[in-house]
Formats: C-alpha cells, structure tokens, sequence
C-alpha cells in the first residue's frame, strides 16, 4: 500500500464535523454554479429592449409606482417559463415536443410564431445593438449596417465554434458585468438623490389611453414574450447533454429561479435609475431605441458625473449584445427543433452541420432583412408585437396543458399555487391581448 493510500483513507477522520460540514457546503455550491445554465441564459436574453427601454421610461415617466406592474408581470409570467423547464427535466423532451403531443395543430402555431420572430426579433435587436455602438462608443463614418454586419459574424463565430457550452460561459462573465455595473449606478443614484423637478411639475395620469398603452407594452415584453418558454427548454435540452450528472429537477428549478430573479431585480434597478435621474424633470425622451439609449447615457452621466460615462456605457452595450447572442443561439434552435418535429426527420436539431447553417442563415436573413428594410423597421417590430401580445396567453395555455398532460407523472406536476398563479396569468394575458386588438384595429 502507497502512502496515498492511507492518507485518502484515514486523513478525512481527523478532520471535524465543522469542517466536513464547510466541505461539503463548498461541494453543494460548486455543484450549483456548475449547473448554471438556461436560467443564466433566460435572464442574458431577457434583458434587453425590455429593460434597457421601457423600464428606464416607466420610471422616468411614471416614477416609483411602476415598480408594481413590472413585478405584476414577472410574477405572473413566471409559471410558464418555470413549465418549460420543469417539462425538459423531468420528460427528457423539449416543450415544442410537448406541444406536439397535444396535437399537431400547436406544432404549427409555434412554427408560425417562430417565423415571425425570425424575420423581425433577431434584426431589430442587432440594428439596436449596433446604433447603440456606435452612438455609445462615438463611432462615426460607419453605417449602421455594417456594424451589425460585424456583430452578425462576432456572435455567429461564437455560437458555431463554441457552441453551448462556449456561450453558456462567456454569458456567465457578460452577465456578472451587466449585474455589478447596474447595481453601482444604481446605488450611485440613490447616493446622488432624486433629480429636482420642474417648477409646477404633475405627474401624467396612468390610467388614460396613453398611459394604458404603455402598461401594455411594459408588461406585454416584461421580462420576455411567453414564446421563449420553449427557448428555455432547449436549453435545458442542451444542459442535460453537457453534464455527466444531469441536475435534479429541484437543482434545474432552482437555477432557474436564479436567472429570474436577477431579470426582475435587473428590471427594477434600471426603472430606479429612470426614476431617480429623469422623472419629474419633464424630458422629451425619444421613441427610437438607440436615441433613447443614449439620451439616457448621457442624462445619467450628467447627473452622476461625466466619470461614469464608461461604467453606463458599458452596462447598456451588455445588456443588447448578451440579448443578441442568445436570441440569436435560441431562435436558431427552436427553427430546427420545430423543422424535425414538423416533418418527422429527427435530424437537425442533432447535426452540428445543421446548427451551423442555422446559424448563419439566421444571421443573413436578418442582415438582408436589415439592408432593405431598415426604414421599415418599426412597422416589423409592431408585427412581432402584435403576434407576440395575441398568441401569449394561448401559449401560456398550451404549456399549462403540457405540464398537466400525462408525460409528467402526477409528483413531478407543479402544485396548487403555481397552477393558480398560471390560471391568473392566462386571465390577465387575455385581457391586455384583447384590448390591445381592440385598440388596434376600432379605436
């Protein structure tokens, strides 16, 4: 017997139960930070026009008061994200499958949502991304086009040679940064205080047409459409490849709740920042993304010090490349995963010639989709919108149904509360979906 030998075997009884007990605390939360993943993933593509935008504008609009619709709204959503991961952990399938074990009619539902988001999501976000560059970073001399053209073939690059696993990781730091720098400027503002209103400052009513319009938009993408649900799950799909001990499916809830809980603490810290820097100061903000990016930079930098510019600059650029990535790593996937599920072929949603491809036709279609319809890029966004904001409580349907349907066995089902809280959010989804078509198509 080696000397190693007995050390292995009679070292760990002289060790203390304290000891042993810190130990395997250590070893629990290795085994958690190892098991990081779709969560991380969910709340890197969440946070993007969502918060960046309209939560900065709800604050600095509305004020603290629009705390309450952005918790509303993630609390409610909250179940049909959680069913898409709970369906992927416990059934070894990916909710589009469950989908198509309802029936063949939802297959193609989500297909066509897919083909909206396609040909809009993934084009409006790199043209936001790359005019955000470019004003953040005082480009000048490049169209915007061309910068997202080299965002397209940064992150297509990424996605094809790392694949998941690459991705999953250098989220992990993009993440960190984002979380940390938003928490100092957060923390800052509140050092600084509330920015001094205007003289005979009133606040604008809520509750008028205006104002619930914006709700609607607010809770509508807050944290994120209801179609990622099923973005979630192929994710979850790829994790349980890449670990040699799959998580349990209390660990995947658990590392999901993670990922959600720093989407909604995101969303409140950039409605504080809004609040704190512009509410009351009555300040046209603009109604482009990009503008309104940086007009918010720049007020908060004249507010906090022109120091922080980077530290701002940074955060913000973060938020819509980390959104970019794994939109771009998502709806790949999901094209691929509905394609087999379609036509029964069971083959690309497993090739890695095929995710290539994917990716890089993604990345053309979007850029052409770019170069030609730039100008008209606002009327495709309300598109998305608008397929987004009606088929959202249908889908939070269709995954209350899958996760009750027989795949899951009876244990493994969500409990009673969270059936209630689904049942809610279906109610109240209905009800902003068909005022929002009423608004559109009689007012």
């Amino acid at each position: 017997m080696t000397a190693e030998f007995y050390v292995k075997l009679y070292f760990p009884l002289f060790l203390s139960n304290k000891f042993k007990q810190k130990l395997n605390k250590l070893s629990k939360i290795y085994s958690f930070l190892k098991s990081l993943g779709p969560g991380l993933l969910f709340a890197s593509m969440a946070i993007g026009t969502s918060h960046l935008v309209l939560s900065t504008k709800a604050g600095a609009q509305y004020g603290w008061i629009m705390i309450v619709p952005i918790l509303l709204a993630n609390l409610l959503k909250y179940p049909f994200f959680e069913f898409g991961i709970r369906y992927t952990n416990v059934t070894k399938k990916s909710l589009i499958e469950g989908y198509q074990n309802l029936g063949k009619r939802y297959l193609w539902l989500y297909a066509f949502i897919t083909l909206i988001s396609t040909f809009t999501i993934l084009a409006a976000l790199y043209i936001v991304t790359a005019g955000l560059f470019a004003n953040l970073f005082k480009i000048s001399g490049i169209p915007v086009h061309i910068i997202a053209l080299g965002l397209f073939a940064l992150i297509s690059l990424v996605l094809i040679i790392g694949r998941y696993r690459l991705l999953e990781n250098s989220l992990k730091l993009v993440v960190s940064i984002l979380f940390v720098s938003l928490l100092i400027t957060t923390v800052l503002v509140f050092y600084k205080g509330q920015v001094a209103p205007v003289p005979d400052f009133t606040p604008p009513p809520i509750f008028n047409e205006v104002g619930v319009l914006f709700l609607i938009g607010l809770i509508g993408w807050m944290p994120t459409a209801v179609e990622a649900s099923g973005w979630v799950s192929l994710w979850g799909m790829e994790k349980l490849k890449s670990m040699d001990r799959p998580p349990t499916t209390k660990q995947a809830l658990q590392e999901f709740n993670l990922g959600y809980f720093l989407t909604t603490a995101l969303a409140v810290f950039f409605m504080v920042i809004g609040w704190k820097t512009l509410y009351g100061t009555q300040t046209e903000l603009s109604g482009n993304a990009v503008v309104f990016a940086d007009q918010v930079v720049t007020l908060f930098t004249a507010h906090i010090g022109n120091w922080s510019y980077f530290l701002i600059a940074v955060a913000a650029f973060a938020t819509m490349f980390s959104t970019c990535m794994t939109a771009h790593d998502a709806i790949t996937r999901v094209s691929l995963d509905v394609l087999d599920k379609l036509f029964d072929t069971h083959r690309f949603g497993q090739n890695k010639k095929a995710f290539t491809l994917g990716v890089l036709t993604m990345a053309v279609i979007n850029w052409v989709v770019i170069t030609l319809f730039g100008a008209n890029m606002g009327n495709l966004v309300a598109l998305a919108t608008f397929v987004s904001f009606v088929f959202a409580p249908i889908l939070g349907w269709m995954n209350h149904k899958t996760i009750i349907s027989k795949d899951v066995p009876l244990t493994s089902q969500p409990g009673k509360t969270l059936r209630i809280l689904s049942y809610l959010g279906i109610f109240f989804l209905s009800a902003f979906a068909l005022y929002y078509c009423w608004i559109s198509f009689f007012s």
